[in-house]
Formats: C-alpha cells, sequence, structure tokens
C-alpha cells in the first residue's frame, strides 16, 4: 500500500530538548528517576523510553502514554504550536481509536473461511492464495473466433482449456498498490470476496495509519434503516465502541484519507435496491475522495459504471496456485499426504483438473477427495455435484436470492436448455459460439415456455437477458471475447453434451437415433469424454456398448489384409499356452506389439495386467540386440506400475530385469529350464554397479555372444521374436489400425468405468475382442 498516493500523517514524534528537561524533573519527582519505573507505569518497553529522553522519534501512543505518566502536556514536551501539525495528529489518534473499536469486526467478518459443505472454518490466512489479475477484461478484447481458435485442431483433439488467459497477468496486490479506486470483476467463486477479506486483513494487522472497512453490500442494502454509507461505517464502528450519535469523528479520518473501504459483492444487490446502493456509493466516493476503494462483482452483472475506477479481472488460478492450495487444504486436515495423492491424482484425470481452476470448484474436490481419498469412479457425479454449486447452492449457502431474468426458467428448464446448446454445438464442433447465434438457440428453446412472449422483438430481449442471467449468476457461459461465448470450462460442455443424448434416447434399444449418432463419433477423440460420461448416466448401457463392439468389428471389415493380421493374432494367441489369462488380453499384446514398439500397452493391461506386464518384459527383450541390454544394465530401475506411460519406454534393462523375475515367468508358465536359462546368462553379466568402463571392456569381449544367446533363448521360448511385417501397408490402412486401437481402447475403458452392463454382454464383448470377421478368418 506504500505507493497509494494518499498523504500519510507522521506516525512517531520526538521531545525537544525544553521538553526533555521537564521530563527529567517530572521523572525525579514521580517516578525517583528511575526511567524502568517509568516504563512499567507506562506499560512501554525501557528502548521506547530511553528514545524518549534521548530524544529520539517515537511512536505517537507511546510518547502520549509516557506525557500522560509524567502529568505533561505533551504538545509542549514535542514542542507542537502549529495547528496543522496539531490537527495530523490529532487525526492520527482517532485512526488509532478507530481501529481499535474496528479490530473485532474485521477480525470476526475477514478472519476465517467457510464454504459449501466444510464442516468448520478455516483461519484466512491459513487456506489464503495470493491471487493474480488480468488487466483487461475478457469480455472486452476484439478477437476474432480464428483468434480463439488457434489452440484447437479438429483432426489431433487433444484437451485444451478453453479460458486460457493470452493476457499478462500480475499479482493482486500489485494491482491494488497501483491504483487508487478498483472495481474487481470475476466469475462466480473465483476469489473476490476472499480476496477483499485478506486485504482487510492485511490492513488491520499491518497498516497502522488507515482503518479497514469492509462491507458486504448486500447487507448494506437491506438493513431496516436504510441509512447512508456515511451512518452504516460508523454503526459499524458503533457495534464494538460507545454508539456516538455525534460521527464527526468518522468524517475527519475520510477528509484525511485514512480509510480503505472495501465494498463486496455489487451483483449481489436486489434490482430493486440497484439505483440507491449506486447512488450512494457514487456520491460517498465524490465526497471522501481521497480514500482508497475496491468494489467487487461477478463479470457481466454490472450494470452501471463508476468514473475513475479501473476495471480489472481475477484469473482463473494456473498450476502452481492449485498445488498452493491444495497443500494448504490437507495441511489444516492434518493429512499432508493426501495433498500429495490429490495432486498426483489430478494429474492424471485432465478433465477434473480444468474445474480445479476454479477456487470454489477447486474447494469442491479436495472436500470430495477429503472424504473418500479419491474421486467418485462415475465422474458424471463429481461434474453435476460442481454444476450443483453453481446453478444452486453457492447463492443459497450465503441466503443470496437473485432476480429471475426469466420468471418461467426453472433450474430443470435452465439445465435443458444448456444440454440442447451443449450438444448442438458439441455435434458442430463449434466450442465458441457468436452471442447473436447463442441468443438465437436460446429464443428457439424459451419460445415454448408456458406463457413466454409471442412478440418477437421481446423474444430476443428476453433471451439477452437469459444469457446474461446465466453468465453473471452461474458463471457457466463466459464471454472469452466481445460477442463470442463458451461454457466456461470444457468439460461442462461435454457434461451437457452427454445429458442431452441420456435425456433423449431410449437405452434399451440398438435402433435409438441418438445413440447412433453418438457412436458414429466413436473413432474423434474429442468425443472421449462425451462417452464415458453417457456410459455412466445411463441406467443401462448394454445397447450402447453392442453397438460401439459393432462399429468396432466393422472398421476393418472391408480390408482382406488387415483381417488376415487379426487372423494371425488369433492363431498364435490360440497356439501357446498362456494358462488361466483371457484370450482377448493375449490378442491385445500380440496387437500392442506388433503393430508398433511404442505403444503404451494400456489397452492390454486393461484387459489383464500382471499377464501384459510378464508379456511386455519377454517381448521388449526379443526384439533387441545385446549390446543394447548391456549398455544400459547399470541403469536397472524396478518399477511397479507398468501402466505408467513413462516407464513403458523401451528401457532394455527394465524388461531384462522383468525377464529373470521368476515369478512373472512362472506365472506364464515358462518351463522351468527357460527360466535356469535366463538365470544363468544373468549371473554372466558384470555387476549393477560395475563403472562404465568395466561394462564396455567386457562388451568387447563377451556381449554379442552373449546378447544372442539371451534373443535366442526368448524366441524359441514363445516365438515372440515373430513380427507381422507393418511397412507394406498403406497410409489408409495404418490410419484404420489406429482408429481400430483407439476405438477397443475407448469401449475397454468404457466396459472397466462405473456402468450398468449385464454380465452376458459384458462376457460377449470381452470373447470377441480383436477377432477377425472376414469368411475364412472368423473364429
Amino acid at each position: 500500500m506504500s505507493n497509494n498516493p494518499v498523504k500519510r500523517a507522521k506516525q512517531s514524534i520526538s521531545a525537544t530538548p525544553e521538553g526533555i528537561e521537564q521530563a527529567q524533573k517530572a521523572l525525579q519527582q514521580i517516578c525517583n528517576g528511575k526511567k524502568t519505573l517509568l516504563a512499567d507505569f507506562a506499560e512501554k518497553s525501557r528502548s521506547v523510553v530511553q528514545n524518549f529522553f534521548a530524544g529520539k522519534p517515537v511512536g505517537i501512543e507511546s510518547f502520549q502514554a509516557i506525557c500522560q505518566q509524567l502529568k505533561l502536556q505533551w504538545q509542549e514536551v514535542a514542542g507542537l504550536s502549529s495547528p496543522e501539525q496539531n490537527q495530523d495528529l490529532e487525526i492520527d489518534k482517532l485512526v488509532q481509536e478507530v481501529r481499535y473499536h474496528i479490530r473485532p469486526y474485521i477480525q470476526q467478518r475477514c478472519g476465517t473461511m467457510r464454504v459449501l459443505d466444510m464442516s468448520q472454518p478455516i483461519g484466512l490466512d491459513d487456506i489464503y492464495i495470493s491471487v493474480n489479475i488480468v488487466e483487461k477484461i475478457t469480455g472486452t478484447l476484439r478477437w476474432e473466433l480464428d483468434q480463439l481458435l488457434r489452440d484447437v485442431s479438429s483432426k489431433e483433439f487433444d484437451r485444451f482449456n478453453l479460458g486460457n488467459v493470452r493476457e499478462e497477468r500480475v499479482p493482486g496486490l500489485e494491482a491494488v498498490q497501483r491504483f487508487s479506486k478498483l472495481m474487481i470483476l470475476g466469475k462466480p467463486g473465483a476469489g473476490k470476496t476472499t480476496f477483499l477479506k485478506h486485504l482487510a486483513m492485511q490492513c488491520i494487522c499491518e497498516q497502522e495509519n488507515r482503518v479497514p472497512v469492509f462491507i458486504t453490500l448486500k447487507d448494506f442494502a437491506e438493513s431496516h434503516e436504510q441509512i447512508d454509507l456515511l451512518n452504516y461505517i460508523a454503526q459499524l464502528v458503533d457495534l464494538h465502541s460507545q454508539p456516538r450519535e455525534d460521527i464527526s469523528w468518522l468524517i475527519k479520518i475520510l477528509r484525511a484519507g485514512k480509510v480503505f473501504i472495501l465494498l463486496d459483492g455489487l451483483d449481489e444487490i436486489k434490482d430493486a435496491d440497484n439505483s440507491r446502493v449506486y447512488q450512494q456509493i457514487r456520491s460517498f466516493v465524490a465526497r471522501f475522495y481521497s480514500n482508497q476503494f475496491i468494489i467487487t462483482c461477478r463479470i457481466a452483472a454490472k450494470e452501471y459504471t463508476f468514473e475513475n475506477f479501473t476495471e480489472l479481472e481475477i484469473a482463473d488460478f494456473d498450476e502452481q496456485q492449485i498445488t498452493n492450495f491444495t497443500e494448504k487444504w490437507f495441511r489444516c486436515k492434518n493429512d499432508p499426504i493426501k495433498a500429495k495423492k490429490f495432486l498426483d491424482k489430478l494429474k492424471r484425470e485432465q478433465p477434473i483438473k480444468e474445474l480445479a481452476t476454479s477456487p470454489i470448484l477447486l474447494t469442491l474436490l479436495c472436500l470430495v477427495f477429503e472424504d473418500t481419498g479419491s474421486f467418485p469412479s462415475n465422474r458424471s457425479e463429481l461434474y453435476k455435484g460442481g454444476l450443483d454449486v453453481l446453478l444452486k447452492r453457492w447463492d443459497v449457502t450465503r441466503n443470496i436470492e437473485r432476480d429471475q431474468a426469466y420468471k418461467k426458467l426453472s433450474l430443470q428448464r435452465k439445465e435443458d436448455l444448456l444440454s440442447q446448446i451443449a450438444y448442438s454445438n458439441f455435434e458442430a464442433g463449434n466450442y465458441f459460439f457468436k452471442q447473436k447465434e447463442l441468443e438465437r438457440q436460446i429464443t428457439e428453446y424459451i419460445k415454448n415456455l408456458v406463457d413466454a412472449n409471442t412478440d418477437q422483438k421481446k423474444l430476443e430481449l428476453d433471451s439477452e437477458a437469459v444469457l446474461k442471467s446465466i453468465e453473471a449468476q452461474h458463471g457457466l457461459f463466459v464471454e472469452r471475447a466481445k460477442g463470442i461465448y463458451s461454457f466456461s470450462h470444457l468439460t461442462f460442455h461435454e457434461y451437457f453434451t452427454a445429458r442431452q443424448i441420456v435425456e433423449n434416447c431410449n437405452p434399451k434399444s440398438m435402433e435409438d437415433e441418438m445413440l447412433n449418432i453418438l457412436v458414429n463419433h466413436l473413432t474423434e477423440k474429442r468425443w472421449r469424454e462425451v462417452f464415458l460420461l453417457t456410459i455412466g448416466m445411463l441406467t443401462t448401457s448394454d445397447c450402447l456398448l453392442r453397438l460401439m463392439k459393432h462399429h468396432i468389428d466393422l472398421l476393418l471389415a472391408g480390408d482382406e489384409e488387415l483381417q488376415e493380421f487379426l487372423h494371425w493374432a488369433n492363431e498364435k494367441s490360440k497356439s501357446l499356452s498362456f494358462g488361466d489369462y483371457k484370450p482377448a488380453a493375449v490378442r491385445a499384446c500380440y496387437f500392442d506389439f506388433d503393430i508398433a514398439l511404442d505403444r503404451d500397452r494400456t489397452l492390454a493391461c486393461l484387459l489383464d495386467f500382471p499377464f501384459t506386464r510378464a508379456f511386455t518384459c519377454t517381448s521388449l527383450v526379443s526384439r533387441v540386440t545385446g549390446r543394447e541390454v548391456v549398455e544400459t544394465f547399470h541403469d536397472i530401475t524396478l518399477i511397479d506400475d507398468l501402466r505408467d506411460s513413462r516407464a513403458l519406454e523401451p528401457s532394455l534393462a527394465i524388461a531384462f530385469e522383468r525377464v529373470v523375475a521368476i515369478n512373472s515367468l512362472e506365472s506364464m508358465g515358462v518351463e522351468a529350464k527357460v527360466v535356469e536359462s535366463l538365470k544363468k546368462l544373468k549371473q554372466e553379466l558384470p555387476e549393477a554397479n560395475s563403472s562404465k568402463e568395466v561394462l564396455e571392456s567386457w562388451w568387447e569381449e563377451k556381449g554379442q555372444a552373449w546378447g544372442d544367446l539371451l534373443r535366442d533363448t526368448i524366441v524359441r521360448y514363445r516365438s515372440l521374436g515373430e513380427t507381422w511385417h507393418f511397412d507394406n501397408f498403406s497410409k489408409k490402412q495404418k490410419k484404420l489400425l489406429d482408429q481400430y486401437y483407439y476405438a477397443n481402447l475407448l469401449l475397454i475403458v468404457c466396459l472397466n468405468s462405473d456402468c450398468y452392463v449385464s454380465r452376458s454382454v459384458r462376457e460377449e464383448i470381452e470373447n470377441t475382442l480383436f477377432l477377425p470377421l472376414v469368411t475364412g478368418y472368423s473364429s
């Protein structure tokens, strides 16, 4: 706050030589000349008393206390005679008095945070994370659609952040120091109130020359007396002190620019009070302009402009802020280990991580994880909980009743409207939509509601009001640039798309149009989350899963050469003894390893992880030269979870270590003589901690022969060195194989998700995975 251009009065004062002489005489008479005794009487430190008698500056409060004990006029001791100086000191005294009386109020209102289902409040300092500010409001940026879409590829879809801020961010405190009049805007739950509370606490604890005043504008607007802002502030102070009819003391410190006024929640005022409150704020700011003011409001909710106020927007949390908040949250719960688990889980669940950029939704995620140590296996339940917070609970828990822009649009109708808009735009590949088109879609929906306007012009105005209501009150639509909107999170766009499918399909019919339209998008990666959400939301998933399986089988049905490959993998898996492992898992492993070595084996792992782990080791080793094994042997590290793709890079040292893991090999039915051969081969290797020079020397002498023997052993063991030659395949065939692999992977993920599927359908699908369909190759 040091850069705020408000005049600061002196906070310390010193005695003149004449004053010191007076004080020495008084000290002798009252305290027998003992300064230590004076320090005790005045309740000040000895060093302060020493400085006082040395003519050094001390705090004005301490100066006055010492003079009071000595029964001296402090103004005379300080040599003050100027009216201006006396006035400054009077103001400082008033500031200290008001700060003393308002401190309990600030600590009570701003010292803690409790939201949603928190069982008890948390200290604000224990959980607060510094916010960042975007200096250009996103909704005012004049970007074109192609600028917003530059991170979105329709060909190779990868998840992207709809709210990716391209404008520079600055720390919130830096912005507060730069501007004396601020309007802080933000989406629902963006942390506006928490930021204001932090500023109030910082001021009362650290800035002795100012008085913080935190006002919830909803409370001010609904106060019974409807008094003006000046008297309302006076009452806040009087609540914790002796009420005074004369408020000249407040006017004095306001005229001196000593008050830091924080007005929270301009958007929470009812329509009936809007004009009155706005006029109150505007006249108050004009009258006491030398003070610092900050107002918070939901973005898109403000209808008035305050002159000379700079408008800034609170940015979403970035990854570091998410980490800091999570660590603080679970530290408050005395469970720092759970914080690490939470963050690790978040990294693997990108759609959920998108929600964590919103402070209120991150709080919800922490609450859910706190109770269960995980996220729900059915993600639609988690998203529904997040939407419930934004659509209803966030206002209800704070007793806020908002005026409805369109009286007949209930919560259910809002969800139906959002689902319809989400589905039509997702189907068309639109993540961003122009305001006019969005309003047209709203018009098409609300015109069929009871008592809807029949006049087209009025209906269009209603549609605009509905859009602004959903944006301001719930934050589900966000204006990304001037006149261009999107859902606040891609996750919510996907959820409402899935909801539209579920609400409008017959889950028990293979002929259902909605399900068949969905299945036509099976190989499009951008539809992956919609499939998973739909599967989890359906009352029964049998028909959708069978449609997916049928569509997958047809992908390669028209290519004889690809059918031959499936036949080869099937026959090879049947000709070998793999114990009790699932046949589909064996076929999947051959598919994984023979189509490409850089696959992450996720598909096979999902079907049968123990088998795939052992198969991974033997297959990798069988396809390399001995030199590669030896050169990396000194880096051997046992990695427990092979499902982690980073652990599955073709590290041959890791692979070899797995090959000679007796349990893995025996569980695959490996003959004892093969195990013994591999053990002998391992014994011939140099020690794992050998120097590079020793390894190189060993290789030159024995490495080639050793590597060839290893390869021969593995190849003889399961014919794993036998590969299918894919180099002759066309680009079209390779693309079909990629689609086939991806679609099967999605099917298995859906099958393993929290969906309701009959046992017979599950077995039917699992038993027929990766089987050929062409006549002559069908099993």
